[in-house]
């Protein structure tokens, strides 16, 4: 037999990330001998899994890693627990290092561009597996891949006017193409997250599988639709209660389910089994195909906006992630009417002026 070569660029250990190789799962959920899914986690569950510098670089060269590999079926993109996919890159070292630094920022933001890219570019079928809360950067990668397969507790939304950002990172390029310009306007302006259930409908994400269990048996998400209790559980669970009783019992039952994520895992596997059970060169050229439409906004777009966010940390960014980083939990934004105001007036942007918006100054004089 031909000695087969090594196309993988150099050889790592992970310690931001996980990289597991899983036997693949056949329908009835047997392992398939010699094939396998590559999972790779993001691993910063105290900070929502969002990715700092040296993590991107893992994800990239995982992505790469996954790529090359013969026996790999597809690829599962996720995080570590059960409160988050992914909240986008990490706020401290945004706010610590990055903010203030428009040349560093803008060479950060080639490796986020390398890891949207390498995502995009991977020769295999990717799976965003949406284990919690997909925001910012986290909702840009997860549309970077190929398939979403969210537990119906998640959410998914944009962060970027709200913290000093605009959400060039994929989203502007992407979201649009999945639920249409006017959708995607109000997500990505008004940064309201969407329910998994709202995901699905709107087209962002492939499947849903619930994760709350009551007495060991599984229940759909008892936020949902607090305002029309229509469904069946809903009507079991709160009959013709008001809005605010239908709250009050939806956290109660929140607060006796156990988090159980072993119906989603299910979901994905099934989801592989079915590629499984396809010809991979077809299977490829289609995902290939499809992936032209993101690709197509994001290559055009992808290094003016780079260059723009990395100038945006002179001004926003720095005060939005500064704000967030380091004031009081209740009150993590700055005050946005006192900064029109400011501007309005014809304030410049420096020290003073970040002084007076920002919400530790505010705690201050108070």
């Amino acid at each position: 037999m031909t000695e087969l070569k090594n196309h993988n660029l150099i050889r790592t250990d992970f310690s931001e990330i996980l990289f597991e190789k899983r036997p693949c799962l056949d329908k009835d959920g047997t392992p398939v001998d010699k094939l396998f899914t590559a999972w790779i986690f993001l691993n910063n569950p105290k900070q929502f899994n969002s990715y700092t510098t040296a993590a991107i670089k893992e994800i990239i060269l995982a992505f790469r890693q996954a790529s090359n590999d013969r026996s790999v079926v597809a690829v599962v993109l996720t995080g570590v627990g059960d409160k988050a996919f992914c909240t986008g890159g990490n706020t401290k070292e945004y706010a610590e290092y990055y903010a203030g630094n428009p040349q560093e920022y803008s060479q950060y933001m080639r490796l986020f561009n390398d890891m949207v890219s390498t995502i995009l570019l991977c020769e295999k079928p990717v799976i965003c597996r949406v284990n919690g809360m997909r925001i910012g950067g986290g909702q840009e990668i997860g549309m970077a891949c190929d398939f979403s397969v969210a537990s119906d507790m998640a959410r998914f939304g944009q962060a970027g006017p709200k913290h000093g950002s605009a959400a060039i990172g994929g989203a502007t390029d992407f979201l649009p193409l999945y639920v249409g310009v006017e959708r995607a306007m109000m997500s990505l302006t008004l940064c309201e997250p969407w329910t998994a259930h709202q995901a699905y409908y709107y087209g962002v994400i492939t499947d849903i599988a619930p994760v709350l269990k009551v007495d060991g048996n599984f229940i759909p998400n008892p936020m949902v639709n607090l305002n029309k209790i229509t469904d069946e559980f809903g009507r079991i669970c709160f009959g013709t209660m008001k809005t605010g009783e239908a709250l009050s019992q939806a956290k109660e039952v929140m607060s006796k389910a156990e988090t159980d994520l072993s119906m989603l895992d299910q979901t994905v596997n099934m989801l592989i089994a079915k590629i499984l059970h396809t010809f991979p060169n077809c299977m490829s050229k289609t995902i290939s195909e499809v992936r032209k439409f993101k690709l197509e906004h994001w290559d055009k777009n992808k290094e003016g906006s780079r260059e723009w966010l990395a100038l945006n940390m002179m001004t926003e960014a720095k005060a939005g992630f500064r704000a967030f980083n380091d004031g009081p939990k209740d009150n993590r934004e700055i005050d946005f009417i006192l900064l029109r105001q400011l501007l309005a007036e014809g304030h410049e942007w420096n020290e003073e002026l970040h002084n007076k918006i920002s919400p530790q100054y505010q705690t201050a004089t108070v």
